[in-house]
C-alpha cells in the first residue's frame, strides 16, 4: 500500500540511458536500422512513439509493404529487397500467409525482442533535443505516457526515423517541406501550384459478413454530401484496407501540425462512404456486413524532407545516375498524387517508372548540418519528386540497414557519419552490406576472406533440360508479345515455337535485350526477323545470328 502525503508538486520517474545509437522512430526503416546496428555490435536504444513496431506497415495503418517490385507493375519484378527486409518479408510469409496485420506486428516486435543490445521503448515520444554544440546532439528526451516515465536518451550517433523528423526538427537540421519548382533542378515531374506540394494522408477501413443483417446508423460528423467526392460512383461494398489507398487528404495543410485536422476529415469520409454502402440501397450484398476496423491514426505519406550533403533528384531516377557511394536502390514508380486527395477531380496519382531500378547515395542518409543524425525512410534527402519514388516502406528498409551498418563503422573508427566518406569508408561500408545479404547495384561482392567464393561445388547426379513438351493450347496475337530468356554469353540459341495460322501470312520477330545489365527493360533491338507463315499448325525455327555480348 503507498499512502504520501500532499506536497507542493511531483516529477514524473527518470530513466537515463547510454547507447552506442539512439534510433528514433520504429517503422520499417528504424526497426531495420536497430537491427543491423545491434548485429554488429553497437548497444542500441529504439524509441517509437506508438504500441506496435512497423509504422504504416503496422496493424494501426495496415499498409502494404511496397518496393522497387511495385507488385509486379514494373520491369523490376526481380529486384525484391534484401537484407533484413527479405528476412522479415519471408518469415512473414512463412508464418502469416493470410496477411493478419496482427500476427506482422508480433513479427516485428519478435525480431527486435530477439537482438539483447536493443532497449526498445515503445508509446514513447521524443519531445526535446540537447546538443552538446551547434551542429552535434548530446541526447533526447522523450515521454511515456502509459507508465509516467520520462527518459533520456545519451549517444554519440543517433538515427532519426520518425517519418515527421522529429529530432531532426528539434536539433535544428536543415530541411524542406513541398514541392520545389521546376526550375530549381531541371525535374519536368515537378508538379504546379495547381495540383499540389504535398501528398496526403489515408485512413482504410475493413468490412466484415457476420452472416445476418447488421443496421448502421452512421455518426453526426460522417459526410453527408457523397457526391462532393468526384469519386464516389467506384465505391463499392467488396473494396477495403489498401485498396482505398486513394481516400485521400491533407495535401493543402501542414501534413505535421494538422494532422489531427485531417484524421477528422478522413474519418468524415470513411464512416460517410460507409452510411452510403449500408444505406443508400445500391448495394444490397452489403446487407450482412459490419464496418469491423477503421484506422484510428492516418497513415502519412509526406511532411518534412531533411537536407544532406546530396539531393536525390528525378535525373537520379529516370537516368539510373551512378554514385561511388551507393549503398541502397530503389524501384517503386515516382509516384505523385493531387493535393486535394479524394476530392480532386484528378486521377489518384500520376506513375512514371524508371527502367529499372536506380541508387541511392549514402550522401542522402544524413544532415548536413548536424554531424551526427543519420536520416532514415521517407525523410531522407531528395526533392519531392525523387521522394516520390524513394518513399515507400521497402526502401526506406534497406536505407535503414544502410545507415545502421553504417553506424557500427563510425563507431569503430570513432568519426560522425560524414567520416566515413572522408576517410575512405565506403567500400567497407558497400561490402559489408553485400555481405549481410544487401543487393547494390552496380557494387560487386569482394571475396577476401570469403570461403564461400573458394569453394568448389559437386553434384552426384545432374538433370539436363531438353525444353518444354509442346501444349494445345495456343495464345492469339491480337498485341505484341515477348517471352523473356536467361542467356549467357556466346551465340543465341536457336528456338522452335509451334504456330498456327488461320490464312498464309507473315510474323515480325525481335531480339531484344536492356542497355543496363541491372534493367529488364527491353528496349535495345539486337535483331530483327520477318518469317512466312502457311495456314495451317506448323512448326517455326528461330535463328539468331548474333552473339550476346554479356
Amino acid at each position: 500500500m503507498i499512502i504520501e502525503k500532499g506536497i507542493p508538486e511531483r516529477q514524473f520517474r527518470q530513466i537515463v540511458h547510454h547507447a552506442d545509437l539512439a534510433v528514433v522512430g520504429g517503422g520499417m526503416a528504424g526497426v531495420c536500422a536497430a537491427i543491423a546496428a545491434a548485429r554488429l555490435g553497437l548497444k542500441v536504444t529504439l524509441v517509437h512513439d506508438r504500441p506496435v513496431l512497423g509504422g504504416n506497415a503496422s496493424s494501426e495503418v495496415r499498409l502494404w509493404i511496397l518496393g522497387a517490385t511495385s507488385h509486379m507493375g514494373n520491369n523490376n519484378r526481380w529486384a525484391r529487397e534484401g537484407g533484413i527486409m527479405e528476412e522479415i518479408l519471408v518469415e512473414n510469409l512463412y508464418r502469416n500467409p493470410e496477411g493478419n496485420p496482427v500476427i506482422f506486428d508480433t513479427i516485428l516486435l519478435e525480431k527486435v525482442f530477439q537482438e539483447t543490445r536493443i532497449t526498445l521503448l515503445l508509446n514513447t515520444a521524443v519531445f526535446e533535443v540537447s546538443k552538446r554544440d551547434d551542429e552535434s546532439i548530446e541526447s533526447i528526451s522523450a515521454f511515456c505516457s502509459q507508465n509516467q516515465t520520462m527518459y533520456r536518451v545519451h549517444a554519440p550517433l543517433f538515427v532519426d526515423a520518425s517519418g515527421d523528423g522529429v529530432v531532426g526538427f528539434l536539433a535544428g537540421a536543415a530541411f524542406r517541406m513541398g514541392a520545389e519548382p521546376s526550375s530549381e533542378f531541371n525535374e519536368k515531374f515537378a508538379p504546379s501550384k495547381e495540383y499540389g506540394e504535398l501528398l496526403g494522408h489515408s485512413i482504410y477501413f475493413y468490412s466484415k459478413d457476420v452472416g445476418h443483417p447488421v443496421q448502421y446508423k452512421a455518426p453526426a460528423f460522417a459526410l453527408k454530401d457523397i457526391a462532393s467526392i468526384p469519386r464516389y460512383k467506384t465505391f463499392n461494398a467488396k473494396d477495403f484496407g489498401c485498396r482505398l489507398w486513394w481516400i485521400e487528404y491533407g495535401g493543402r495543410l501542414d501534413t505535421v501540425l494538422d494532422t489531427e485536422s485531417i484524421k477528422w476529415e478522413l474519418w468524415k469520409v470513411v464512416y460517410g462512404v460507409w452510411d452510403h454502402i449500408k444505406n443508400s440501397g445500391e448495394f444490397p450484398e452489403a446487407a450482412n456486413l459490419t464496418l469491423e476496423w477503421v484506422g484510428t491514426i492516418p497513415g502519412k505519406r509526406e511532411s518534412r524532407r531533411f537536407e544532406g550533403d546530396y539531393m536525390l533528384i528525378q535525373q537520379d531516377i529516370v537516368e539510373q545516375r551512378q554514385h561511388p557511394d551507393a549503398v541502397a536502390y530503389g524501384g517503386w514508380s515516382i509516384d505523385l498524387h493531387p493535393a486535394d486527395g479524394v476530392f480532386s477531380e484528378k486521377p489518384g496519382c500520376n506513375q512514371w517508372h524508371s527502367k529499372g531500378i536506380y541508387q541511392i547515395p549514402y550522401r542522402c542518409m544524413y544532415s548536413r548540418n548536424i554531424n551526427n543524425l543519420f536520416l532514415a525512410g521517407r525523410i531522407i534527402s531528395a526533392s519531392h519528386v525523387a521522394f516520390g519514388s524513394t518513399r515507400v516502406m521497402a526502401t526506406g528498409g534497406l536505407v535503414g540497414q544502410a545507415v545502421g551498418t553504417a553506424a557500427s563503422l563510425c563507431h569503430s573508427a570513432n568519426t560522425d557519419p560524414r567520416g566515413l566518406l572522408n576517410n575512405g569508408l565506403i567500400p567497407e561500408l558497400q561490402q559489408l552490406l553485400v555481405r549481410n545479404g544487401v543487393f547494390i547495384p552496380g557494387v560487386e561482392a569482394k571475396h577476401n576472406n570469403n570461403l564461400c567464393a573458394e569453394a568448389e561445388l559437386t553434384a552426384s547426379s545432374t538433370c539436363h533440360f531438353k525444353g518444354f513438351e509442346k501444349t494445345d493450347e495456343f495464345m492469339p496475337l491480337t498485341h505484341s508479345v515477348a517471352q523473356m530468356l536467361p542467356l549467357v554469353p556466346g551465340p543465341i540459341p536457336a528456338m522452335k515455337i509451334c504456330c498456327q495460322a488461320s490464312e498464309d501470312t507473315t510474323i515480325h520477330i525481335e531480339l531484344r535485350t536492356s542497355i543496363r545489365k541491372t534493367n529488364h527493360t527491353p528496349e535495345q533491338v539486337l535483331q530483327k526477323l520477318r518469317l512466312d507463315l502457311k495456314k495451317g499448325t506448323q512448326e517455326l525455327q528461330i535463328n539468331f545470328n548474333g552473339q550476346m555480348p554479356e
